[in-house]
């Protein structure tokens, strides 16, 4: 089996590398194009460009696949498993409910609005790596992480933030409907300090998808680095269970 991890916004594949010290068997990480790396010739950021780059890489992984996602990397895997490529085994997310009446968190408004959304971005890159990480560990972001996210943020990721968040107004009405096709074994993971979460929106994933839920106390948002340790204690039982 391999533990496929997929991180979100405004993140690269290093996120993951407090836990994946943690995990037992083989490892790998999917880079969201141009979170990091620069996208393809022509790749547009928009989530059904984004979710059809993350089925075709899981479809092109060889053997069953242990899927691990967060943020907007959850999102992309709820489209994904309502239809999934062979070789899933099981899939953890920390992705609540998705419905009509979702709702984006504050600063999701902000990028999806033309001009704040760019103003934003604008001050985001404007200042040093250290001030930038100042700024992410008041949205949550621990500091054992954040100034290397911060060091990740550059012109082409911000581009690709906006683009991806302006395509999505409507992901619930749009994604929603499908999230009754998803079966399991699958695993919510529900960070109790998460604030871009709305409350029990994690329970109703695991009605709707038959999933386990499992509680990480006093973590955030960016639970993988509150604590690796115990994240990765979860998922391995999950996995052995």
């Amino acid at each position: 089996m391999t533990a496929v991890l997929v991180h979100g916004v405004p993140e690269t594949t290093t996120l993951w590398d407090p836990l994946r010290t943690h995990l037992s068997g083989n490892v790998t990480t999917l880079g969201m194009p141009g979170f990091g790396s620069p996208p393809p010739d022509g790749f547009e950021p928009t989530m059904e460009r984004y979710a059809s780059w993350l089925g075709d890489e899981l479809a092109a992984i060889d053997g069953p696949v242990d899927l691990v996602a967060h943020d907007w990397g959850a999102i992309l895997s709820l489209k994904v498993l309502a239809d999934p490529p062979d070789g899933i085994r099981s899939w953890a997310l920390d992705m609540g409910n998705l419905d009509d009446d979702f709702a984006w968190h504050d600063l999701a408004q902000v990028w999806q609005t033309p001009e704040a959304g760019e103003a934003f971005m604008e001050g985001m890159l404007a200042v040093s790596d250290e001030e930038r990480a100042g700024l992410l560990i008041a949205s949550g972001v621990p500091e054992s992480g954040a100034l290397e996210m911060a060091a990740g943020i550059d012109r082409t990721m911000a581009d690709a933030i906006l683009t991806l968040y302006r395509s999505a107004v409507d992901v619930g009405r749009d994604w929603g409907p499908g999230i009754d096709r998803i079966g399991g074994p699958g695993l919510v993971i529900e960070a109790t300090g998460d604030a871009f979460r709305a409350p029990h929106s994690a329970a109703r994933l695991a009605e709707r998808t038959g999933a386990e839920i499992a509680t990480l106390d006093g973590c955030g948002h960016w639970w993988m680095l509150d604590d690796p340790a115990g994240a990765a204690r979860v998922l391995n039982e999950f996995w052995a269970s």
